[in-house]
Parts: structure tokens; sequence; C-alpha cells
């Protein structure tokens, strides 16, 4: 699990190999469903779209928030995933529209400074930890070895 960092040396030896720094490349892509409903029907995916959008305010370049049809996760909405070329992607569901939206902001910023987007669970928003639906490792990451990707 993510909650604890390994005291295992040879993960250590091997961390050291690798690069200092290996943040994720921009741009750092929030995804939210706008189709996302509630049991009784409400959809608030279009909601929770907009709440983001203005919690990020005037876009960088560097982040891209895009709506789209469904991320199959619909016993949990409103649901978002944030994701980049070369970084994890992390998908969050039971997302209320204001304190998800402001949760997300914290998330990306410490999503962007992070090793391939890694944040630390204690850096998460009690929100985001709750509404944790997976975490993917990036594309080039090795399952044999173990080893942060290249």
């Amino acid at each position: 699990m993510d909650r604890e960092t390994p005291a295992d040396t040879s993960i250590t030896a091997t961390m050291a190999d690798s690069p200092a720094r290996a943040t994720p490349a921009a741009p750092v892509v929030v995804s939210v469903c706008i189709t996302c409903k509630t049991p009784e029907g409400a959809v608030v995916g279009p909601d929770m779209f907009a709440a983001v959008t203005t919690a990020f305010g005037a876009l960088d370049g560097s982040i891209m928030v895009r709506p789209v049809q469904c991320l199959s996760v619909c016993k949990r909405p409103a649901t978002v995933a944030v994701s980049s070329a070369d970084g994890y992607t992390f998908l969050f569901g039971d997302l209320e529209t204001a304190s998800g939206a402001a949760a997300l902001t914290s998330f990306v910023q410490s999503y962007r400074k992070s090793d391939y987007g890694l944040v630390a669970w204690r850096e998460r928003a009690e929100v985001l930890r709750k509404g944790m639906i997976a975490r993917v490792p990036p594309l080039g990451w090795s399952p044999d070895d173990g080893r942060p990707p290249k």
C-alpha cells in the first residue's frame, strides 16, 4: 500500500539509481464524469465539472480539466480521474461538488510535485482518502523489478 514507505534496503538501493525527481510531465489531466447520477437519478456530473473548472481558475496549460462521458463508477458519483502521460492515475468517487473540487485542487498541486504523481496518503484530503477507487501505475512501470518507471 502507499500509506507507508518501505524500509527494505534493497528497494532503497535500487531507488538510489533512479533520478532524484521524476515529476509528471505536463499536462496533468483532470477528467470529470459529466454523466454521473445520484441513486435518486439527479445528474451531478455537470455541476462537478463546473466546480472543478472554477476551482482551477485560469489554467496555465499545465493542468487540463476535461469532461468525459463515463468513468464506469456509477455507484460512486461524482467521479473524477487525475492522470498524466508518465504519472500515476488516480480515480476518486463519492465527491461532493464544493469539497471535492477544493480537495482536487490541493491534490493536483501535490501531484505535480511528487515523483510520478504518487501523492502520499497523508497528503490527500480526507474526502479523497475515503473516495479512493483506484491508483494505476504509469505505463512505464516495470512489474518485474519493482523499480520506478524510467
